[in-house]
């Protein structure tokens, strides 16, 4: 049984292709021809290249597949250009998904975001019911997300594509080569270089057991649906807090309000147009940071059999990686650890630990 796995050298897309890899699926990993392939390091695959953008490259990526996850996407929340992420984000997903079927791909996981969710914000968790509106999604990110989602949903919906949805909070653990901007976050607070932040309220979960989800909606989802992969619910502040602890960093004692970080956004926004580089903060950010984003993984608890360790193991094993990576100083080196489901190395045939 081959599958497709795009977005491969990825954060997630690399936790997803261990977890196949140890369930015995033959792999075929879609790479774009620029992408940094560290994290295809050990896996036995075969190794395509494609991009969103030329659906030709998909046709040929998909060919011969029985499974598809599409997991790749542009995952930045600033860009010069918002067209660029849409036609990756939306125009890719619905590209690939229909070449997946024309190919015969018998089912296919889709990558979205709790991004693409509706939020209460005050501390409730939201689900997959969770009413949304295209207005209601600040930054061209989530909205792409959201658009995407909806284009995806109506592909099962009308046209019968055979695929399940997957909705990722914020993950956190080894491999995130760019990193991620939650593990950037991860990254500066183990640092000590995060002395002041914003309140606000994020879910966090291991990307090896969004990975192991991912697995799960292929095995166990219904066509259509969608399922919440997350972990646990935690202020900034707590979170924060914990990366500290966890790399005996310096704790930020600083709670900034909104209307002082405003004006600073707003030049950074400024000096990004005009550099091309990422601003570190922008109005965005500040927008989302008014509601909590908290989310309830019940139904994939429920329907896949899903199971989120501890959210301190998570940022054990990211900082853990960030050391052994050489971006953290401070502590001891030690190698990263091993995604959930790898079997040890000498031993194939080790069972799968369930953290």
């Amino acid at each position: 049984m081959t599958t497709l796995v795009t977005g491969a050298t990825g954060f997630v897309g690399s936790a997803v292709a261990r977890v196949l890899a140890a369930r015995g699926h033959a792999l075929r990993l879609m790479t774009r021809a620029t992408s940094d392939r560290r994290n295809l390091a050990g896996l036995d695959a075969e190794i395509v290249v494609g991009d969103l953008t030329d659906p030709a490259s998909l046709a040929r990526a998909v060919a011969g597949c029985r499974t598809l996850f599409h997991v790749a996407a542009d995952y930045r929340l600033w860009v010069p250009d918002p067209r660029e992420m849409l036609r990756a984000n939306v125009d890719g997903s619905v590209a690939i998904l229909r070449a997946a079927a024309a190919a015969g791909v018998e089912r296919a996981v889709y990558t979205s975001s709790v991004a693409a969710l509706g939020q209460i914000g005050d501390g409730t968790p939201a689900d997959e019911t969770t009413p949304a509106q295209e207005e209601d999604f600040v930054g061209i990110y989530k909205r792409s997300k959201y658009l995407a989602e909806n284009a995806v949903r109506a592909l099962a919906r009308d046209e019968g594509v055979p695929v399940v949805i997957v909705n990722p909070a914020a993950p956190v653990g080894p491999r995130d080569v760019k990193p991620t901007p939650t593990g950037k976050m991860i990254l500066d607070a183990a640092a000590g270089r995060m002395p002041a932040y914003i309140e606000t309220g994020l879910n966090l979960v291991h990307v090896d057991d969004v990975a192991e989800g991912h697995v799960l909606a292929l095995e166990r989802g219904r066509i259509g649906e969608r399922y919440i992969l997350g972990g646990e619910n935690l202020s900034l502040r707590d979170i924060l807090y914990l990366v500290s602890d966890v790399a005996g960093s310096r704790k930020p004692l600083l709670r900034l309000p909104e209307a002082v970080v405003w004006p600073i956004a707003t030049v950074m926004e400024g000096l990004a147009r005009t550099t091309g580089i990422p601003p570190l903060m922008t109005r965005d950010h500040l927008k989302m940071a008014r509601k909590k984003m908290f989310y309830t993984s019940a139904k994939a608890e429920a329907e896949l059999g899903y199971h989120a360790r501890p959210v301190r193991e998570a940022v054990e094993d990211a900082v853990a990686w960030f050391r052994a990576e050489g971006k953290l100083k401070g502590g001891p080196a030690s190698a990263p650890p091993p995604a959930r489901g790898t079997p040890p190395a000498g031993r194939p045939d080790a069972p799968q630990a369930r953290g």
